[in-house]
């Protein structure tokens, strides 16, 4: 089975209960869209993979001098790595077996709430996003860390841990965007829900038309998850 090739990748990073579905079911009511869910956060270690190749000094040393290395060495081979390439393949497995696309995808990509907790993790699977996915967005879906603390599983943690959580994740987020401001789009639970014109800027970015009542349709859509009628996730 040929997996479908998608023209460009969206992925909405976020933490839980902020939101994150009513964004992905928000997306996959455009024609063409194959936005996954969750997935574990498979693409983490793969990131990793990619940046531990392409940021070695040591790697990166053999690989410029372009000399044979002996079996003898400790580095025997690193000269023929090349992290661009593995970048790529992990790239496409990625795609062909998380994300799978249906034919007829235009726009895949995937949500999750589980991202690396160290912060040079994360810069680099943000890295690995926006390099090895062709015009690719990436969607950072934020809440109230007020709201956040009193929502699912959070409700059980101390509210001052979860305020520095959010606070952490949210200033990763804006890093993130003020790098790269053309390839991220910030949303806020509070303000779509009370305004759906404040996913305009989603629909600007994707170059899609914004259409209120898809969105109101997709807004006023119960659901379920976690026995709770809550649209947030």
């Amino acid at each position: 089975m040929t997996t479908a090739c998608p023209e460009r990748f969206v992925f909405v990073v976020t933490y839980g209960r902020s939101g994150s579905t009513l964004v992905q079911n928000l997306l996959n009511a455009l024609p063409g869209y194959c936005i996954r869910g969750e997935n574990a956060d498979a693409l983490g270690p793969l990131s990793r993979a990619w940046a531990n190749l392409a940021f070695s000094e040591n790697i990166g040393s053999h690989r410029r001098k372009r000399l044979p290395t002996a079996p003898s060495e400790p580095w025997f081979g690193a000269e023929q790595i090349d992290a661009q390439d593995v970048g790529q393949h992990l790239a496409r497995l990625f795609v062909d077996k998380v994300l799978n696309p249906p034919e007829g995808t235009r726009i895949a990509g995937f949500k999750e709430i589980r991202w690396p907790g160290d912060d040079r993790h994360f810069r680099n699977a943000m890295a690995f996003l926006l390099r090895f996915f062709p015009g690719s967005l990436l969607v950072f879906n934020t809440r109230d860390a007020r709201d956040v603390a009193k929502s699912g599983w959070w409700a059980e943690m101390e509210p001052e841990a979860v305020h520095s959580r959010i606070a952490r994740w949210d200033a990763l987020f804006d890093a993130c965007q003020q790098a790269h401001p053309d390839r991220c789009v910030r949303l806020h639970y509070d303000a779509y829900v009370r305004d759906h014109g404040a996913f305009g800027p989603l629909f600007d970015a994707l170059g899609e038309p914004f259409d209120p009542e898809l969105v109101a349709g997709v807004m006023t859509r119960k659901l379920t998850h976690m026995k709770t009628e809550e649209p947030l996730c």
